[in-house]
């Protein structure tokens, strides 16, 4: 017995050691995954800031621990891309240029060691504007946040409550894109990370292109013809349903819009030039809704024009005009304007061609540059002494026109012209009654140098253009007047005149020197300081709202009154102004030839 014990004692190790030689062997996986913990806590803790980084560390190049549950190696699941490369399956390299572009090198280059170093990396993209209160970055402006800190946490799904901000996260985010964009000309270029799915859900044209029968291939897309600012609002829509606009960039917004079938961005962006349409803009932004092809912005446009056409035709906008929109102003009949003003301005647009194609402004080239265009000026409906001074000296016409024009003006037998003769019919003023009758009561109404107001608001944009005014109930009269139009405190229009009264019930009409652009849904005071004749007409069964065909006035008492003008009754019976068009032509309701 004790030489079996003993030869059981000398074989216990040999058995124990095969017991744990083939435990070693079945449980390799988890050894190798304990010695690899530890090696990192001792040896790697620096490198464990990043929790991609320390999960990326677990898992070698054979993928041989991608399931971790100690299967039999034939069980095993098939081999997992490493965490990386799925989420960038194909940015390789990154170099940080052109205002936070990346440049993006051919796939399947680089070692995993590279791609795990490139996770710290992968958020140097250009700034993100979503969910930031300041304006879309500019194309060469180097980006303060990375547009990925949204996603660094790697539960980053659970502080997203809808999906709306899920899909934010992502706007100009390297996390998930599978398509590049390099946005913009040569040298101003910006890389704009993106996603199929999300792009073509939004965009028809994205969807054809992804995903359609033609789909592009190419993970890297050049659009050259877009501003990167412009880009990004698009995208941001799309990802953010959130539209940002800036008058710097709308028009190349609404082309990109265009591009890509946007419409409702396309609608916003002409609803924000709508809004913003003045004097000074009027005529470019004609020029571009020509090209993009939006009627109603061009209707909008026109009536601008139409009403305040001198201060249009002295814009700077005016100049940069295409030769076709340029025709278009020339032919218009319903321009509020003089002839003279208007060839005053076709000659500094033929100035600035003759700069922009280099070369010298004689009276001969601008006349090239202007073209067939010359011929819809109406130099015979000038004055005399307008045409004399002016357009007769240039030398823009030839020496037979101007001869041929003189005589047009003097002679009993006129020549035949190449120029219309006919006046242009302008634009006929409108009349706003907001009293349904007058009266005189002897020692009632008086002025006394006191001042006369009336709030209002229209619910669509016109143009005042003066006042009608009540005058003496005592005979004959002359009056010293000063109106004025303000809004919020500020004076648009003044003008200090003089205007004689027939001692009738009628109005007597009272200019401004030009017209006022009138926003919809905005309030305005009309003011009205008489000095001359105490005893006057004045209104009353005043109307608090007036419908005139395609405008609606409100009317409200103003603080400034101190003379007893009111809803009710009072002075400022009358506002004249030019009105909408419909269907491009103009509305008149109760007008007056006056």
């Amino acid at each position: 017995m004790q030489g079996s014990a003993t030869v059981v004692s000398k074989k216990f190790p040999v058995i124990l050691g095969k017991i744990l030689l083939r435990w070693v062997f079945t449980k390799a996986d988890l050894v190798f995954f304990i010695y690899r913990i530890v090696w990192y806590a001792f040896y790697a803790r620096s490198s464990m800031n990043s929790s991609v980084d320390f999960f990326e560390s677990l898992i070698d190049e054979d993928g041989r621990f991608s399931e971790l549950n100690c299967q039999e190696p034939t069980q095993r699941a098939p081999r997992r891309r490493p965490i990386v490369q799925r989420i960038r399956p194909q940015i390789q390299a990154e170099n940080v240029n052109n205002g936070g572009g990346l440049s993006v090198s051919p796939p399947n280059t680089i070692s995993q060691r590279e791609l795990t170093t490139m996770v710290s990396h992968c958020y140097n993209v250009p700034t993100s504007p979503c969910g930031s209160t300041s304006s879309t970055p500019s194309p060469t402006a180097l980006p303060t946040t990375p547009p990925g800190t949204a996603t660094l946490d790697p539960n980053w799904q659970a502080t997203k409550v809808t999906i709306r901000d899920r899909n934010a996260a992502m706007f100009n985010n390297q996390l998930m894109a599978d398509v590049t964009f390099i946005v913009g000309p040569p040298g101003h270029i910006q890389v704009i990370p993106a996603h199929k799915y999300v792009l073509a859900t939004g965009s028809s044209v994205f969807y054809a292109m992804f995903y359609g029968g033609l789909a592009e291939c190419k993970q890297e897309i050049e659009v050259p013809d877009v501003e990167p600012s412009a880009f990004l609002t698009l995208l941001k829509y799309l990802y953010c349903d959130e539209i940002q606009l800036e008058a710097d960039t709308v028009l190349s917004t609404l082309y990109v819009a265009k591009k890509y079938f946007v419409p409702h961005v396309a609608r916003a962006c002409v609803n924000y030039l709508e809004t913003s349409l003045t004097a000074k803009n009027a005529c470019l932004l004609l020029s571009q809704s020509r090209l993009f092809e939006e009627p109603e912005l061009m209707q909008r446009c026109w009536e601008v024009i139409d009403a305040q056409a001198e201060m249009a035709l002295t814009s700077d906008g005016f100049i940069d005009i295409d030769v076709s929109t340029l025709e278009s102003v020339l032919a218009r009949e319903t321009l509020n304007c003089k002839e003279i003003n208007l060839f005053e301005a076709a000659l500094a647009w033929a100035q600035a061609e003759c700069v922009r194609r280099e070369i010298e402004p004689t009276p001969s080239n601008k006349r090239a540059m202007l073209g067939s265009a010359i011929y819809l000026v109406r130099f015979p409906t000038m004055t005399l002494e307008e045409f004399a001074n002016s357009a007769a000296q240039l030398e823009i016409l030839t020496p037979q026109e101007t001869i041929d024009i003189f005589l047009h003006f003097t002679a009993a037998t006129k020549p035949q012209l190449s120029y219309p003769i006919k006046a242009r019919a302008g634009l006929k003023a409108q009349i706003c009654h907001r009293f349904q009758s007058c009266a005189y009561r002897s020692n009632q109404w008086r002025y006394r140098g006191r001042c006369d107001s009336i709030q209002f608001c229209v619910d669509k944009r016109i143009f005042v253009v003066g006042f009608g005014l009540y005058g003496s109930s005592n005979g004959a009269a002359d009056y010293n007047v000063k109106i004025e139009l303000k809004r919020l405190g500020r004076v648009l229009a003044e003008n200090n005149t003089k205007f004689f009264s027939d001692g009738s019930s009628s109005t007597f009409h009272v200019y401004f020197e030009n017209p006022i652009q009138i926003e919809p849904e905005c309030l305005y005071t009309a003011s009205a300081v008489l000095d001359g004749s105490e005893l006057s007409y004045f209104g009353q069964e005043g109307l608090t709202e007036v419908y005139m065909g395609t405008v609606t006035f409100q009317f409200h008492c103003s603080s400034e009154s101190t003379n007893g003008t009111g809803v009710q009754g009072g002075q400022i019976p009358e506002l004249i102004y030019y009105g909408p068009t419909v269907n491009g032509a103009i509305v008149n309701c109760n007008t007056n030839d006056d």
